[in-house]
């Protein structure tokens, strides 16, 4: 037995993990703890730098519940959810594919169903009224048929139906199925920009870094069609104050949007529109299609 050094420890703590029989959680614990050790050594961490970092680490736990989940928060202020989704984008993606953004934790599963050109707000709290439209197509430009289509957002006020009180009714939120050329269109209202859940250690962090916390206005975007991967999307107001810091880092400059009058091929020539095609990349042999982001199931008042 010999003794240990600020070195000599990592080499020992892999030695005992080499045994792990799963080889990829053997591949990842062991790149995690090497750059842990790394990291504590690059900033010559001290106890109590490093009993402050566990109180933070339990203050994240005791903030997640069923409806709020600390830790995907706590993930996506960081980058870290981003970086994740863009691997598996590129990995899985066709060249000319829509970009994917975060699914988010207000992703519901059976939203009410919707005739194309119907509006997704029930319950009206004012702002601008727009129509989203186009066409949902391969990565060649060729029509996919009867696509189906889920779109979910904030109201007017910066709000989702889930952060309105009542869980059991839906707003905001709905599926459309695009026609026999895969063209699609409805109506909804501009939402509004919002800020992170502030009110916990996350948020705290956040401030601390002197960062706004928000997020620029969005319209999340769900794709699905027979043979092809779930395209888990959204689309950016490109005039929000917010669009070059999103504290989420989910903006790419593809996905950035304008509503505008008198745009070419609007069903509905009296609104603004905003026109997207979304195209669509096969699924692969060993591609489950999943869709990349935070569980729907472990939603929070957060976010995406």
């Amino acid at each position: 037995m010999s003794d240990l050094d600020r070195d000599s420890i990592t080499v020992e703590a892999l030695r005992q993990m080499a045994s792990t029989p799963d080889p990829r959680l053997r591949e990842v614990v062991t790149a995690a703890v090497s750059h842990l050790h790394d990291f504590a050594r690059d900033v010559n961490l001290t106890p109590d730098e490093w009993l402050t970092g566990i109180a933070f680490l339990t203050a994240v736990g005791q903030n997640c519940s069923a409806v709020r989940q600390e830790f995907i928060l706590l993930s996506d202020v960081l980058g870290l959810s981003r970086l994740v989704n863009v691997m598996h984008d590129h990995a899985g993606r066709e060249a000319a594919g829509t970009e994917t953004s975060l699914l988010g934790p207000f992703f519901r599963e059976q939203a009410p169903e919707f005739q194309l050109g119907e509006s997704l707000i029930r319950h009206p709290t004012g702002g601008m009224e727009v129509c989203l439209f186009g066409q949902v197509t391969d990565a060649d430009g060729k029509a996919i048929p009867h696509a189906e289509i889920d779109a979910w957002q904030t109201n007017a006020e910066g709000l989702y139906d889930l952060q309105m009180g009542d869980a059991g009714s839906m707003d905001m939120r709905g599926r459309f199925r695009a026609d026999a050329e895969g063209r699609f269109h409805f109506r909804t209202v501009r939402p509004l920009g919002y800020s992170i859940p502030m009110d916990g250690p996350v948020g705290r962090l956040v401030k601390d870094q002197r960062r706004h916390g928000m997020r620029p206005s969005h319209i999340h975007i769900l794709v699905q069609a027979t043979g092809f991967r779930d395209l888990v999307t959204a689309l950016y107001f490109g005039d929000d104050p917010n669009i070059e810091s999103d504290t989420v880092f989910g903006v790419s400059r593809s996905l950035v949007v304008m509503a505008e009058l008198g745009l070419a091929g609007n069903p509905r020539p009296d609104l603004p529109g905003v026109r997207y095609d979304f195209r669509l990349s096969r699924r692969g042999a060993n591609d489950s299609g999943g869709r990349v982001g935070a569980d729907p199931s472990r939603m929070m008042p957060a976010a995406e």
